[in-house]
């Protein structure tokens, strides 16, 4: 390219006003539900989101490409109380209501769905394990350490062969006096490669589920990265292997057996999961709204077109759909008559939606789109895998419609 085709380039980029502006971000409350929040809420709410629009936000495009978690921002995750915030704060976490817990995912993962994993597998797959499971000395050792961001922790369940069915893991403990040892191999496991303990979840020789706190540094373990995704770029995604891995049992969690165990920490993430996923579809809601503003075409903006308006409008309608779903599924939890069956009815319906809205998103920007100028399309790809952990759409389907029928439909 020529020096003056460079020059009319560069000037043309400084004349265009089709950017999107994340310090513009205009949070979308169409049935103004911030009315059904404590002063206390919409103030740790606003706290997060500012910090997820001048910390975050700036940089997260770059960590993306680069296929780069932003490890910087851990201590920031630690003293905003993303981690924890809603176990006792005896053990370090944020004595915060579920409510809260909510917003506080929905506004990180209004920056990242990798970063909103990274607090979510801390707070609710690992700390939530060793608080309600955990013996008196486990607690002390690991949890202050977690939520100050000292330690990293993952969660291994999924293994290569065995996804939604857990029931049939091929991870095994056996006993050998006072010690166990680990045999197996868990697959996307957020954080392992730079954990410092990993939950694992492994059968007895009696088939019995039982969780185990491995550190990662003992001999038998590696944690090498899946570094081959196009979605959770900024996130670390990994495996975990385990190769006669000898832990000693005062370092199993004594008061839990049984798959309950782990589907009881995977409710818990699927929580913060129905919130985080309306965090990613406001992003793109309102990155398209900026783009229906601000780009003209046929001389005037897109967003006096009747077709542009119709996906504006299908956007925000969802969107509203699941804040109130959202905001009734976490006063349940809240008074502790939350169902698991609940949770998958929400992150299957909330999942579904932020892909549509990203989606529809997505085809308004047209080119620019699939670029970094808007995060629409890193949202976008994030969420194939957000639908896909945790439970798929179709297993939630499943848990439901057995809820619904009393018939089981998994077999």
């Amino acid at each position: 390219m020529s020096d003056a085709a460079t020059t009319r380039s560069t000037n043309n980029q400084e004349q265009s006003t089709d950017t999107w502006d994340p310090a513009a971000f205009d949070a979308p409350d169409y049935y103004n539900l911030d009315d059904l929040l404590s002063d206390d809420a919409r103030a740790i709410r606003n706290e997060i989101r500012a910090f997820v629009t001048e910390e975050v936000q700036p940089i997260i495009e770059k960590y993306a490409q680069r296929a780069e978690f932003p490890k910087h921002l851990i201590p920031a995750f630690a003293e905003h109380g993303l981690l924890g915030p809603n176990l006792p704060e005896a053990y370090g976490g944020g004595g915060h209501s579920n409510i809260v817990y909510g917003l506080m995912m929905q506004e990180v993962e209004r920056g990242d769905s990798g970063l909103r994993s990274f607090c979510s597998v801390t707070g609710s797959l690992v700390m939530y394990p060793i608080w309600r499971y955990g013996t008196e000395a486990q607690k002390e050792r690991w949890l202050p350490q977690l939520a100050q961001g000292e330690a990293v922790g993952c969660f291994g369940l999924t293994e290569p062969e065995v996804g939604s069915n857990p029931s049939e893991m091929q991870t095994r403990a056996r006993r050998d006096g006072d010690d166990w040892i680990l045999e197996g191999h868990k697959r996307w496991s957020t954080n392992a490669t730079i954990a410092d303990v990993a939950v694992i979840w492994a059968k007895d020789e009696n088939d019995v589920v039982r969780g185990f706190l491995v550190e990662t540094d003992r001999d038998g373990v590696s944690t090498p990265t899946i570094d081959d995704t196009w979605s959770l770029r900024a996130a670390v995604t990994s495996e975990v292997v385990l190769d006669d891995v000898r832990v000693p049992d005062a370092h199993r969690l004594p008061d839990v057996e049984g798959l309950k165990g782990p589907l009881s920490c995977l409710t818990q993430a699927r929580y913060g999961i129905c919130w985080g996923t309306v965090g990613a579809a406001m992003a793109c809601y309102d990155a398209a709204r900026q783009h229906a503003r601000n780009r003209h075409q046929f001389g005037k903006p897109i967003g006096g077109f009747q077709l542009m308006q119709e996906r504006l409008v299908e956007m925000v309608q969802e969107i509203t759909k699941a804040q109130l779903l959202n905001w009734r599924l976490g006063t349940l939890k809240d008074q502790d008559t939350m169902r698991p069956q609940q949770v998958s009815l929400a992150k299957r319906n909330n999942c579904d939606m932020a892909l549509d809205v990203a989606r529809s998103a997505r085809q308004m920007l047209g080119g620019n789109g699939v670029t970094s100028q808007y995060p629409v399309m890193r949202h976008m790809a994030n969420l194939e895998s957000v639908v896909t952990y945790e439970g798929t759409h179709e297993i939630h389907t499943l848990v439901v419609g057995q809820d619904v029928t009393g018939e089981n439909a998994f077999a």
